[in-house]
């Protein structure tokens, strides 16, 4: 683990905080619904200059992202969108990834010819933040080490003289590799939040080298549901051990997320606070 480096001065015009807010994965259409509903009030109350949102599960079966759906939520106020396992699921996808518009980043540790990016930089308030998407490899299908990923792009990200802006989205079943990651960028990227579980985790903290992070964002999805599903097929899994068509729930929505306070001379994290919202639809 490295240490930060001491603040230098900022460029002309930089501003000194930026305040970063990432969305947990969205499901189907009740999460499309919700996130146009909530996110935009959200942002000016939270004053966010940067919104990241997890788009893997964002079509309307819950599995993988469209142009249509990536629109949606680029509409709705998302700046940058992420992926994971699912980002393949649907047949639009890599042509959705090739419109630089919608601000696609699928894992970076897919095989290089893999279509799309795994690191978006953005200029925001005299500053390059990166957005980056990992994905793991306990309890998933085998893929590149994330590791390794992570620390090329962190090598191809730094700047003489100064800690780049970094923003992790790693996407991971086990939370000891969230966990394993989080303390292996700490001190050079500035935030590491986890996604895919769908349940949101207590645990969002600064670790040492100013890095914000947190295990699980959570979802943006039915709030009576099995992780964003219809309770009764996915119970039936359980039961009988069988498949079945598996469908997103409706209901009411849970909207989860994080907020990073990113320091702009630094690079690190000043702070990090759960920001979590309650959409209870069309009544």
């Amino acid at each position: 683990m490295t240490n930060p480096q001491q603040p230098l001065p900022l460029p002309p015009g930089a501003a000194e905080t930026l305040r970063v807010l990432l969305v947990g994965d969205v499901v189907g259409a009740p999460g499309r619904r919700a996130v146009r509903r909530v996110l935009p009030g959200l942002r000016r109350e939270v004053g966010a200059d940067l919104v990241v949102v997890n788009a893997e599960n964002s079509t309307d079966n819950g599995h993988g992202v469209s142009a249509r759906t990536a629109q949606e939520l680029r509409d709705a106020g998302a700046d940058v969108l992420t992926l994971g396992n699912h980002a393949w699921d649907h047949a639009e996808a890599a042509q959705a990834m090739a419109d630089d518009d919608l601000r696609l980043v699928r894992p970076l540790n897919l095989p290089p010819d893999a279509p799309g990016q795994g690191c978006r930089t953005l200029r925001l308030k005299g500053h390059d933040v990166a957005v980056v998407n990992l994905l793991g490899r306990v309890f998933l299908p085998p893929q590149d080490d994330p590791f390794r990923a992570a620390d090329a792009v962190m090598v191809e990200l730094q700047r003489p003289g100064r800690r780049p802006l970094v923003v992790v989205d790693f996407h991971a079943e086990a939370t000891s590799e969230k966990l394993a990651m989080g303390w292996h960028l700490a001190g050079r990227a500035s935030a590491v939040v986890g996604t895919h579980t769908h349940v949101p985790t207590a645990d969002a903290r600064v670790l040492p080298g100013q890095t914000g992070y947190a295990t699980d964002l959570g979802m943006v999805g039915p709030r009576d549901s099995i992780i964003g599903m219809a309770i009764e097929p996915a119970m039936r899994r359980f039961l009988s051990y069988r498949g079945g068509r598996m469908a997103v729930a409706e209901g009411p929505v849970v909207f989860n997320a994080v907020l990073v306070e990113l320091d702009g001379a630094s690079g690190g994290c000043r702070a990090i606070q759960r920001v979590d919202r309650f959409d209870p639809g069309d009544r």
